[in-house]
């Protein structure tokens, strides 16, 4: 009887070790057979969602089977983008995680969502595809990658900075010691918040529009009157749901940070947070200038900066002998010399991944560790999570990342797990 890719994954969970996908689930010339795709559900369709999906279905070993978001008028346009029919959509998370015919999932809701679908699908045994950061807060990552650990599932952070060529070359580097020994990390994110809209964060209260479930929307974070400038992009300047550029883009040149030093399955032990500016904006009372700096075990300092210069966007690597930018396509060196400097075959290489979508998807076929796994994204988020701590509480942070506490503030220990409204909780 000819094995089909479900029922390998299925008779796969109790085994250690890579796995490789046999032939016989492939179709002909290697292209995977259309019952043997890795059948995709969709939750969250606006914003990276949308990119998300168009990434995905532009694999030819996926299926996008269903569409789910709480405003209709995303998940209609979702739906017509997977040229799915309207009974292939759903407002509730819930009945996407509940089909027995769905293998994985692609997340992309707001940030105080994530912790919460993404267990309640890998409890289910789907596999997941989960924008950044990985959780709203220190407690719910570790929440997620307990389950993933148990359950066994594959699971990619939208964090593709690691499947950049540039960003690998970069890190690569730094950890065989081309730039000497590493000092300090400079990472730079945008200051003024892109409020899209034209919205001010003074806006009254609204009825909810009919396509809205708001309350869906809103879950776990507590209730709030209905405007349109609260939902959907501009949620990240607001803290209930983000603490502004901290995670929205902290969690990519962090993540690109913890790569290039080495600490991975770590993080920092202090954190100061100074010249923190919330400029009056209403409704949007993030962060929006900020000076975060961190120490590492290993000697290592870090500073993240709020900053209107776009040249200073991105992650430095300051060593004894040089130093080394990088962000996206950029990848500045000094001396200019190291540009083009070419690994020894004894060197350490990193993880190679050239497509951050399509690693997922070979990875649900290999049961192998993705480039942005669970564990990674963690530490990476957490690194985001503290910095906001010590913004919002001014406190200066002693914090034991084996057994992931906060040692000096019981005011600041309280925020590494957000409060969740009545019945949301994590399971």
């Amino acid at each position: 009887m000819k094995s089909t890719r479900r029922h390998f994954l299925k008779s796969s969970l109790g085994l250690a070790g890579p796995l490789i996908v046999p032939s016989s689930v492939l179709g002909k010339g290697g292209a995977t057979a259309p019952n043997d795709r890795v059948q995709m559900g969709c939750i969250g369709v606006g914003g990276m969602g949308t990119g998300n999906l168009k990434s995905f279905l532009q694999d030819k070993r996926v299926e996008v089977l269903a569409i789910c978001d709480v405003d209709a008028k995303h998940r209609a346009a979702g739906l017509k983008t997977a040229g799915l029919k309207e009974e292939a959509g759903t407002g509730d998370f819930r009945e996407l995680i509940a089909r027995q015919d769905l293998d994985a999932f692609m997340i992309a809701t707001p940030d105080h969502w994530h912790a919460i679908i993404t267990g309640a699908a890998v409890q289910a045994g789907k596999d997941v595809y989960c924008e950044k950061p990985l959780a709203a807060s220190v407690g719910e990552g570790r929440y997620v990658c307990d389950l993933v650990k148990k359950h066994k599932r594959v699971l990619q952070c939208g964090t593709w900075r690691r499947s950049g060529i540039y960003t690998r070359m970069a890190c690569e580097w730094v950890r065989n010691g081309y730039i000497g020994a590493l000092k300090r990390i400079e990472v730079g994110v945008p200051a003024a918040f892109a409020i899209r809209g034209g919205y001010t964060g003074y806006e009254k209260e609204q009825p909810v529009p009919e396509e809205l479930d708001y309350d869906m929307w809103l879950g776990p974070a507590e209730q709030a009157p209905y405007t349109a400038a609260r939902c959907h992009f501009n949620f990240r300047w607001i803290e209930d749901y983000a603490p502004g550029y901290i995670t929205d883009w902290g969690a990519h040149f962090l993540d690109v940070a913890q790569w290039g030093n080495g600490t991975d399955d770590t993080a920092p032990v202090k954190v100061i947070a100074s010249d923190v500016v919330r400029r009056d904006r209403g409704l949007y009372d993030a962060a929006e200038g900020f000076r975060i700096d961190y120490q590492y075990a290993n000697g290592v300092e870090m500073t993240m900066v709020a900053t209107a210069d776009e040249t200073a966007w991105g992650t430095k690597f300051i060593g004894e002998k040089g130093w080394v930018f990088t962000e996206n396509d950029k990848l500045i060196t000094e001396p200019k010399a190291l540009r083009t400097t070419k690994l020894k075959p004894t060197d350490t290489k990193l993880y190679e991944s050239a497509n951050h979508h399509r690693n997922f998807i070979d990875c649900v076929y290999s049961r192998k560790e993705t480039a942005a796994s669970a564990e990674l994204a963690h530490r990476a988020a957490t690194c985001c999570h503290l910095g906001a701590i010590a913004a919002a509480t001014g406190i200066e942070i002693d914090y034991d990342p084996k057994a992931e506490a906060i040692t000096n503030s019981e005011a600041a220990s309280k925020q590494l797990l957000r409060p969740m409204r009545a019945p949301w909780k994590l399971a």
